[in-house]
């Protein structure tokens, strides 16, 4: 995942290139974006599916039993710190309602999340190269202060839902219970979710010792809603095997139907460049609704990047092409020199 990979080649290699690395970089397994872009000529697919348990207490313990498939695509484009993303998971579940004597059973499906936006990196810390100590291990891979500077983007998009009977309404999957049933036709404008809402990210990612990643998402969504949601994502990452991750995430929600803390943990395998595979699991603290998450998923990466050569390293390749050549020129001067003084002294 790129919160994990582009650690590796920071602190490996002594530098970065923008964001580019040669290993994928996936925001998979955990819920939180990192602050990179893909870079550009990049094209990424992140998928795969997901199974959640949800039992509310609140409404006589009525379950949700869902699968969700989601899929994440990022181009970078134009720049190297510009990156178009879109991010759907869509559900098909089964809702099984035990309020009355008699269970009744919904069938559905329908997207939970369907966002398109673009990702802004603001602040890069690792823009400069970083020299490298010959001379000492400790000089390249011990903590700094500076290491916890972050780099900072920002993403903004909107919230895209269509069709007049979306299950989900602002993400609640209890939505069908939320008002009791002889009362569902009052004030149905307002639980209705708009065709657009937007949604902003301001992502942080910070490396230090050499494996660890931190990345911070503080997110502010459904704005133009009567319903809007603030959550944040903590997610902490470490490198123990150049092929191997694993993760810890924390999740927090905020608004008028449901605030929540959810914990996750994962791993995540780098079966080649361009590929990579995962899986975690999650639980949250409320029971209104409890529930339980447990994923696995692919990343996969099309490369079509071009490394940038700026003007003052055209010059420079020129000039030393050049400086070449001219000590060539000068070598077989010399050389020829050198045989016309031998014949003269023969004569």
């Amino acid at each position: 995942m790129l919160k994990r990979f582009t650690l590796l080649f920071i602190f490996s290699t002594g530098m970065i290139y923008a964001q580019y690395t040669d290993e994928i970089n996936s925001n998979r397994p955990g819920a939180s974006i990192g602050a990179f872009a893909v870079g550009k000529g990049i094209i990424q697919f992140e998928g795969g599916f997901e199974y959640r348990k949800y039992k509310h207490e609140g409404y006589n313990y009525s379950t949700v039993d869902g699968t969700i498939l989601f899929l994440s695509a990022r181009w970078g484009f134009l720049s190297e710190r510009l990156e178009l993303t879109y991010q759907g998971c869509f559900m098909f579940d089964q809702l099984t309602n035990k309020i009355p004597s008699q269970d009744i059973v919904y069938k559905r499906k329908g997207f939970l999340e369907n966002f398109l936006g673009i990702k802004y990196l603001i602040y890069d810390p690792f823009k400069k190269k970083k020299k490298v100590d010959f001379y000492s291990w400790k000089a390249n891979n011990g903590f700094k202060l500076k290491h916890l500077i972050p780099a900072v983007s920002l993403t903004a998009g909107g919230n895209f839902i269509f069709g007049n009977n979306h299950p989900y309404p602002f993400g609640d999957v209890f939505d069908v219970l939320y008002r009791p049933i002889f009362f569902q036709n009052l004030n149905a404008s307002t639980d209705k979710e708009p065709f657009l809402s937007l949604r902003a990210v301001l992502a942080t990612q910070s490396h230090f010792l050499g494996t660890w990643v931190f990345v911070t998402n503080l997110i502010y969504d459904r704005y133009l809603t009567e319903q809007t949601a603030k959550s944040y994502i903590l997610t902490l990452t470490h490198t123990f095997h150049p092929m191997w991750s694993v993760y810890l995430e924390n999740e927090g929600f905020f608004s008028m139907r449901y605030n929540d803390q959810i914990f996750r943990a994962g791993a995540a395998f780098l079966f080649s460049d361009n590929i990579q595979i995962e899986s975690s699991l999650g639980v949250n603290t409320n029971t209104r609704p409890g529930s339980l998450f447990v994923n696995l998923g692919v990343s996969y990466r099309l490369n079509f990047h071009k490394d940038f050569i700026s003007a003052e390293e055209i010059q420079y390749k020129e000039s030393k092409k050049e400086e070449k050549e001219l000590k060539k020129t000068m070598k077989k001067n010399n050389k020829a020199e050198r045989k016309r003084a031998r014949k003269a002294k023969r004569i």
